[in-house]
């Protein structure tokens, strides 16, 4: 027994003797190879045109990235419940999708310092009855599931018990707007930017009840991450208000924010007399193999004959083009009519060049100005779609069925290039034609002895091929 005391003693001096075990060193995380972003599809957010990409929000990553000497990867989600779920597993640093900083959000991650505020209001269709309470919404009332205004309706349940609503887990906002447009939704919520910015394609669309004043917009950061990205953020976002940034985007994307009217035919005839004369000796001399009234209604559709016309994208002048593919064609002043003109010109005649040849000649203007206004890749798209629902991919009366379905997140996200405005895009094809209808005529009042010069074979469609424009 003594001998077993003794070895015992020994071996618990030699394990006293080793060193002891420390807790494992924090393992530093990797230098960032890019800026991942996270986003939502939305006109004002992230969206891709004919000229390129466009949004607050992705100027914003843009100059962050920049900020950061990082490429941006910037990934739009087709919901805010799969933006949440990535953020958690690590796959991206930010969320930046026009998302209001709510108690729910606070708690669950790391807000951005504000970009811009909006209200919450409540959308309803001209003609309908406006709620004047909160009880008048009660069940009839349809929102996005994730959304800020899941959260708004919540609160206001504490005091209105009898409040019910109904959460659409496949339909983003934009859409929510369109059915309320149409009379299919009695109504919904919308941030106040995002109203104003729908009301320029569905003008019935009507505010009615504010349910929450000047929420701040921001960015949303795990709440597990480290200090070093929002330490960076927020010197960033000093330094951008500093400089004004903030300022020119909201004016860029919020400021000018109009109802337009694309069908005032009385507008555009005196138009035609009024501004008309001054230009059309350029669009004559730039228009080249195509018919000059094409161009022009094009234009008119595009700026009104403006030659000072800025979008809240940033695109400008007479044929709005933006920065970039004015300096590919060579046009450095885009606020000057004859620049701008020959360079809407070229651009539609490279959109011409670059269509499949399947497209008949006398459809080959209206989808390459679609591809104008939304780009030749959400064309395609909407080319596949027709295909796969059994409709010819090559004719404008069946392309111009699936392009509004870019819109609706069940068709993009299952395409190469994703969201976009198709409906705008089939109102802005009929409206030049419209226009171009109409310069037609009027040319053929003044010579009477001329031929018509209308295309309008037997197989073509004629402009009262029409899908049915708001009111």
């Amino acid at each position: 027994m003594h001998r077993y005391w003794l070895i015992s003693s020994l071996l618990l001096m030699l394990s006293a003797c080793q060193p002891a075990e420390h807790e494992p060193m924090p393992v530093e995380p990797e230098p960032r190879q890019e800026l991942r972003v996270g986003t939502l599809y939305a006109q004002q957010i992230y969206m891709s045109s004919g000229q390129g990409l466009s949004g607050f929000d992705y100027e914003m990553a843009t100059r962050f990235a920049d900020y950061l000497a990082l490429p941006l990867n910037m990934k739009a989600y087709s919901s805010r419940s799969e933006l949440f779920d990535a953020l958690a597993r690590g796959e991206l640093d930010i969320i930046a999708a026009g998302m209001t900083e709510t108690p729910v959000r606070r708690d669950r991650f790391r807000m951005g310092p504000p970009l811009y505020y909006v209200n919450e209001v409540v959308v309803y269709r001209e003609g309908s009855p406006e709620p004047l309470s909160v009880n008048e919404l009660s069940g009839q009332i349809t929102v996005v599931a994730d959304s800020a205004f899941v959260e708004s309706l919540t609160r206001l349940q504490q005091s209105h018990p009898e409040l019910q609503w109904e959460q659409a887990a496949d339909k983003d906002n934009d859409e929510l707007l369109a059915q309320v447009a149409q009379g299919d939704l009695r109504y919904t919520l919308s941030h106040s930017t995002s109203l104003q910015i729908n009301r320029r394609f569905l003008p019935e669309l009507r505010a009615g009840l504010v349910l929450a004043e000047h929420q701040p917009v921001v960015w949303l950061l795990s709440a597990t991450g480290t200090d070093e990205l929002m330490s960076k953020l927020l010197s960033f976002w000093h330094q951008e208000r500093r400089a004004g940034t903030l300022d020119h985007l909201n004016e860029k994307y919020f400021g000018h924010v109009k109802r337009f009217d694309y069908v005032d035919t009385r507008a555009f005839i005196r138009a035609i007399d009024a501004k008309l004369p001054r230009y059309r000796p350029l669009f004559e001399a730039y228009a080249g193999e195509l018919d000059w009234r094409k161009l022009a209604a094009t234009s008119y559709q595009e700026s009104h004959w403006n030659p000072n016309a800025l979008s809240p994208t940033g695109v400008r002048g007479m044929m709005m083009l933006t920065l970039n593919t004015a300096a590919q064609l060579g046009i450095d002043n885009r606020l000057d009519p004859e620049q701008s003109i020959r360079g809407g010109a070229a651009y539609l005649k490279d959109l011409l060049t670059r269509l499949p040849e399947s497209i008949p000649e006398n459809q080959r203007m209206w989808f390459a100005l679609a591809a104008y206004n939304i780009g030749l890749g959400h064309l395609e798209d909407a080319r596949k779609l027709a295909e796969a629902q059994g409709l010819n991919p090559s004719a404008w009366r069946d392309v111009k069925q699936t392009l509004p379905l870019l819109q609706k997140r069940k068709y993009y996200q299952g395409t190469r290039y994703g969201y976009a405005r198709g409906g705008e895009a089939v109102h802005y094809v009929d409206s030049i034609r419209r226009y171009y209808d109409t310069l037609v005529w009027l040319d053929n009042q003044n010579s009477p002895e001329q031929p018509l010069a209308q295309e309008t074979p037997p197989d073509s469609d004629t402009v009262t091929d029409q899908v049915t424009a708001p009111k």
